[in-house]
C-alpha cells in the first residue's frame, strides 16, 4: 500500500544513491566509462527506499537513523551487485569466461573489487550520514502524513 513515508523514502534514497555514485567516481580508475552509473544507482535507491525504509518508518526518530543507515548499506550492496553483474555480462561477451560457473564466480569477484571503492572515508561518510538523515526525513514524513 503506498504511503507518504514510502514515497519520501524512495525519493530521498534515490537522491542519496545518486550522490554517493558521484562521490565514488573520483576514486575509480581514470579509464572508467561511467555511462549511466549515477542513474542506475538512483533507481536502486528508489527501490530500496520504497521497499526497505518506507515500511520501517513510524517507529521513532532514534530507530529511523539506524534504519536509514541499514537501508543505505543495502542500497549500496544492491547497486554493487547490479554493476558487477553488468560488468560480468560485458566480459562474457568478450569471451573471458569459459563457462557459466566461472561467470557466477566472476560476479562475486567483481562485487568485492567494486566494493573496495566504497571504503574510502568520504564515500562511507556520505553513505552513512546521508542514510541517517534520509531515515530521519522518512520518519518525519511518516509522522506528518499518518
Amino acid at each position: 500500500m503506498p504511503t507518504g513515508a514510502k514515497l519520501v523514502g524512495a525519493l530521498v534514497f534515490a537522491l542519496l544513491a545518486f550522490f554517493v555514485a558521484q562521490v565514488v567516481k573520483p576514486h575509480l580508475p581514470e579509464a572508467t566509462s561511467f555511462g549511466y552509473m549515477s542513474q542506475v544507482a538512483a533507481v536502486v535507491g528508489l527501490a530500496c527506499g520504497w521497499a526497505i525504509m518506507g515500511p520501517t518508518a513510524g517507529r521513532g526518530y532514534y530507530r529511523a537513523v539506524g534504519s536509514g543507515m541499514k537501508t543505505a548499506v543495502i542500497t549500496a550492496a544492491w547497486a554493487l551487485f547490479v554493476f558487477a553483474f553488468e560488468e560480468m555480462l560485458r566480459q562474457t561477451l568478450r569471451g573471458i569466461y569459459d563457462g557459466p560457473m566461472e561467470a557466477v564466480v566472476g560476479v562475486a569477484q567483481l562485487f568485492v573489487e567494486f566494493g573496495a571503492y566504497m571504503l574510502f572515508p568520504d564515500v562511507l561518510a556520505v553513505l552513512l550520514i546521508g542514510g541517517g538523515l534520509a531515515g530521519l526525513q522518512t520518519e518525519w514524513a511518516s509522522k506528518r502524513w499518518t
